[in-house]
């Protein structure tokens, strides 16, 4: 699962899918980690954080987020760690194919199609009937899935669902931890 920070998506996905696994969004986490920085570094900061999420590999990731707490750890803790925390959720894109990485790596893929839902209700301000703001979100939505991007390898989901391991976004051998063929 894919989500912000918010705490009360955690507890409760949680609980209904103890298993999954839980990607935190690199754009909200890129975010509040600026918001902890003063305006005049964030342009250089951001160009920073915005190579994490595109490293090709584990390792390299961790690479970039240590050049960045060596760049700015010392002026500015509460920034680094806020990049630090939740690391875990943060890599959690690199246990599944390389092709799914750009959709699972953001909670933009549900923000983008409810912000033309908010940007019309807000302008209907009200309704006089649940059954008209209904009918409005539905078309919305269906007007927006017409741009929705398609899945890469939507044939890997099967493998995914099943259980299949993967590390850094090549299939592994479940028997002796290679590489798959």
């Amino acid at each position: 699962m894919v989500a912000d920070g918010h705490l009360g998506i955690w507890g409760s996905l949680g609980e209904i899918y103890p298993e999954s696994s839980e990607q935190r969004c690199w754009n909200h986490k890129i975010m509040n980690v600026l918001d902890r920085m003063p305006k005049r570094l964030q342009a250089e900061a951001r160009g920073e954080l915005t190579k994490l999420p595109y490293a090709e590999n584990r390792s390299e990731c961790e690479v970039l987020r240590d050049r960045f707490t060596r760049r700015f750890g010392v002026d500015y803790p509460k920034a680094v760690e806020t990049l630090k925390r939740d690391w875990d959720r943060m890599i959690a894109f690199y246990d599944f194919p390389k092709e799914h990485w750009r959709h699972i790596r953001t909670s933009n893929i549900v923000e983008s199609p409810f912000s033309a839902v908010r940007l019309r209700t807000g302008a209907a301000r009200r309704f006089r009937k649940v059954a008209n703001a209904t009918a409005l979100i539905w078309k919305i939505l269906m007007v927006a899935e017409k741009r929705f991007r398609k899945l890469n390898a939507p044939n890997l989901m099967k493998e995914v669902y099943e259980g299949r391991k993967y590390k850094d976004g090549i299939r592994v051998s479940t028997e002796d931890g290679r590489t798959a063929a």
